[in-house]
């Protein structure tokens, strides 16, 4: 495997998806310009804006995220996203790559309601986010407003 499934992932795939640790994000990146060899390459507590601006734009990377949002007065949700991002300077064989090294990824960071394919920044508005968060839940309980 391309070390998708090593220790230090694994501990903060748990880290993010448990309500009992403040981490809300992790990072995996390309351990080197060749090879399919990932290492994790951060984590934080600042959701998705601060992961934004952790994603290089030179790379192709794989985030986790945890995102918590009201579906009304009296209730939050929480819901996980899979960001496959591929920075607009990625190498071109590197982007060809991604669609099947990605499956990796994938197999250990298996509970996620949606995949976001990301390029830009601005494919992580949190506002956007939430509204396919809500639409992959099946039931929306803001009247369709996202």
């Amino acid at each position: 495997m391309s070390g998708a499934d090593a220790p230090e992932i694994l501990a903060a795939y748990d880290a993010v998806r448990s309500d009992k640790d403040a981490t809300n994000w992790l990072l995996i990146s390309y351990a080197g310009n060749v090879g399919d060899r990932l290492t994790l390459t951060g984590t934080g507590e600042g959701g998705l804006a601060e992961l934004a601006g952790r994603l290089d734009p030179a790379q192709a990377q794989y985030a986790y995220v945890r995102v918590e949002y009201a579906n009304d007065t009296e209730s939050r949700r929480v819901k996980f996203a899979l960001v496959i991002w591929i920075g607009e300077g990625t190498k071109v064989m590197r982007k060809a790559r991604v669609s099947f090294e990605s499956g990796a990824v994938k197999k250990v960071l298996a509970h996620h309601s949606i995949q976001v394919d990301a390029r830009d920044r601005g494919d992580l508005e949190v506002g956007e986010i939430v509204k396919r968060l809500r639409r992959a839940g099946g039931a929306d309980y803001n009247g369709g407003r996202g």
